[in-house]
């Protein structure tokens, strides 16, 4: 695929979606450099390169707010599995896991699902310049993870931090936000980020919260626990005067299943309060390291990687507990380290988070695994058609708006997420009566289809199957806000 030049393009005659949630309209829309320059109906196009979108949605660039693409950006900048899906910007280093600052050649579970490669990327600066020699062809914004913190700084990381280290923590931290970190991402559910208390994640959402960052968290406990642990969530945040999001938000286990009742609730009330976001994947197995204490011998799970069984990738824990002839806690420990499919949430539960007015939609796809989950290649094209226009649970314009302008608003990512004037020209065409995920558990490597042309600041770079030569991505730096916490 050859990248236009200088020239200025539009896109012409096509049904926009803003990413606003405003009701679509027919306009051309027009690209100078890397920004719309006009929206409007019969724009000049003598002097433009004219791609003709009738009957074709335009929509902004979709933004994966939950990612852990830190080492394959790197690695395969090409993103196809992300670009393929109209993605156009993601989010790196959630759930605590970040490729920077760390120096490490054998990191610990869950570090190692960024991939095998030795961590050499010391700072936030560092991985950057790693980052634009690269050139992605997707934009980037980074969160510094926690557990990245502890391992950089701690020799055990599954006990308490000392002050000292805790202090080595937020001179870390500093660094990695003044390099232009979004903010910080904890993953206190990990043995990595567990033994950390209220006062030291504080301690950190504080260093965020001064420099105009947000919070995810991975909660601590998505199953039993969850409303207590949607309160630590809760109170960090308020401790550290900084925006919340809840990643992957759920109810696992089949004792918690129709829990988000309560749950949404739950988050609601304390929206009141203080910003709080969630994000989630439209999918009702989620996917993370193998953990025996996950393996109830009720819910399904498909082995993804298993670096002494590779084999086994692909394959149900049950039946491989039965061809081995032992029990499926013990296949778990043979297996590991290994990676897997938890089918551990119900549809009803899925449904309500993703139509939560506050949701955003991530992937959380892992694209280091032997065999992934399909969110890693379907995620958004399978809310625009299975959950958007299939089964009707929200409107084109509400689920746009959940991959883009939402995330944007969230995120602090200035002048993206929406078709308008001035904005950066990250776009989507796409057919809304195509469109659709073709990524399964058995077959998961599968282009979406119905996605017709990618734009990144301005160039092209997807069309018809086929990534660009010319990769346009960026990195996203933080632009700098007061102390303090945006509410609404």
């Amino acid at each position: 695929m050859r990248q236009r030049g200088t020239r200025a393009l539009v896109l012409s005659g096509g049904t926009v979606v803003d990413g606003t949630r405003a009701s679509r309209f027919v306009a051309d829309v027009r690209i100078e450099g890397d920004r719309i320059a006009a929206i409007g109906t019969s724009l000049p196009k003598r002097d433009a390169e004219v791609h003709d979108v009738t009957g074709k949605i335009v929509a902004p660039g979709f933004i994966d707010v939950h990612t852990h693409d830190d080492q394959i950006m790197l690695a395969a900048p090409q993103m196809l599995p992300k670009i393929s899906q109209g993605v156009t910007t993601v989010v790196i280093g959630n759930c605590g896991i970040s490729l920077a600052p760390l120096v490490h050649a054998d990191a610990p579970p869950p570090l190692n699902l960024l991939g095998s490669d030795k961590y050499i990327h010391p700072t936030m600066a560092a991985y950057i310049t790693a980052l634009e020699k690269a050139r992605p062809a997707v934009n980037v914004a980074a969160l510094v993870g926690h557990s990245t913190l502890r391992v950089a700084t701690m020799g055990d990381p599954s006990r308490s931090a000392t002050p000292a280290e805790q202090a080595k923590m937020v001179e870390l931290l500093r660094e990695g936000m003044a390099a232009g970190a979004a903010g910080l991402s904890s993953g206190v559910f990990y043995a990595t980020g567990a033994a950390a208390d209220i006062d030291e994640l504080t301690l950190l959402a504080r260093v965020a919260g001064d420099a105009g960052g947000v919070y995810t968290t991975h909660i601590r406990d998505e199953s039993d626990k969850v409303i207590d642990s949607l309160d630590e969530a809760f109170a960090t945040g308020r401790r550290g005067s900084v925006p919340v999001v809840v990643s992957h938000h759920k109810c696992a286990g089949p004792r918690n299943w129709g829990r988000t009742v309560e749950t949404l609730a739950h988050i609601d009330a304390a929206r009141g309060h203080q910003p709080i976001a969630l994000d989630a994947y439209p999918y009702i197995a989620g996917s993370t390291v193998l953990r025996e204490e996950a393996v109830d011998g009720i819910i399904d799970i498909m082995v993804t990687w298993s670096t002494p069984h590779p084999q086994m990738s692909g394959r149900m824990l049950a039946a491989i507990a039965a061809e081995w002839g032992c029990s499926q806690q013990a296949a778990c420990e043979r297996l590991q380290p290994g990676g897997a499919c938890y089918f551990q949430m119900r549809e009803d539960d899925v449904q309500r988070v993703l139509q939560y007015p506050a949701t955003m939609i991530g992937s959380d796809g892992l694209p280091h695994d032997q065999h992934p989950h399909p969110r890693l290649w379907g995620t958004f094209p399978r809310v625009l058609g299975h959950y958007s226009r299939d089964l009707g649970l929200f409107s084109l314009e509400t689920a746009v708006h959940k991959m883009s302008g939402l995330s944007a608003r969230n995120f602090h990512l200035d002048d993206r997420g929406e078709i308008r004037e001035g904005a950066y020209a990250d776009i989507v065409v796409f057919d809304a009566a195509t469109v659709k995920d073709v990524a399964t558990f058995e077959q998961p490597n599968a282009l979406s289809v119905g996605i017709e042309s990618v734009f990144v600041n301005g160039a092209i770079a997807y069309r018809a199957g086929q990534v660009a030569s010319e990769r346009s991505g960026r990195f996203l730096r933080r632009t700098h806000r007061s102390r303090g916490m945006r509410h609404g």
